[in-house]
């Protein structure tokens, strides 16, 4: 076992005797609720038992909290790929792939933009989807809006740059490959 593993282990219950507290549930009460005895929750959250699926999975529906979140499960996948939200430039921007490289998918959330638009280029291709709202996109000698339910996909070496139209956030599906990769769509369905 990992380190990480083996920490998150020794937690469980503390954080299950935490968690219990914070919501004023008594031993007694969980029992019942879970079907598992009480001196075994007891011993669940003092260490002095195992942690099992068979054990956290009613206490997890007891308590409607997820399972990882009740384990406080350690984190795996390529710790550069972050799938929290985060604001960059005052856009929020959700990361929807885990695994570097190739075409990388994003869900963002534009705010109205008083600015004037400043188009840059860089390497890749990039395919957005407007998920709701209006996206003003300006591309090389082109300032194009597109409404929700429409798509677009250019060459990020033209000069670029989009933001919300309007006074209302956009809300946009982006996938960008930094390499030139480019989604693949098929037109209409293959012949039998």
């Amino acid at each position: 076992m990992t380190d990480a593993i083996t920490t998150a282990l020794s937690e469980v219950g503390p954080r299950l005797r935490r968690i219990r507290g914070q919501r004023g549930v008594t031993l007694t009460e969980l029992a019942a609720a879970t079907g598992i005895s009480k001196s075994t929750l007891s011993r669940l959250e003092s260490g002095q038992r195992k942690p099992s699926l068979e054990l956290l999975l009613p206490i997890s529906a007891a308590h409607q909290v997820p399972l990882d979140e009740l384990v406080g499960a350690p984190k795996v996948g390529d710790p550069r790929v972050r799938l929290e939200p985060r604001l960059v430039g005052g856009r929020t921007v959700v990361p929807l792939t885990r695994q570097p490289g190739g075409l990388q998918a994003y869900k963002m959330i534009l705010p109205p933009e008083s600015r004037e638009p400043d188009p840059r280029t860089h390497e890749g291709y990039e395919w957005i989807y407007v998920l709701a709202g209006r996206l003003r996109l300006v591309l090389a000698e082109h300032d194009i809006v597109l409404r929700t339910g429409e798509a677009v996909e250019f060459d990020t070496r033209l000069p670029h740059w989009f933001g919300a139209a309007g006074q209302e956030p956009a809300e946009i599906l982006s996938l960008f490959g930094r390499q030139g990769e480019r989604m693949h769509v098929r037109a209409k369905p293959k012949r039998q």
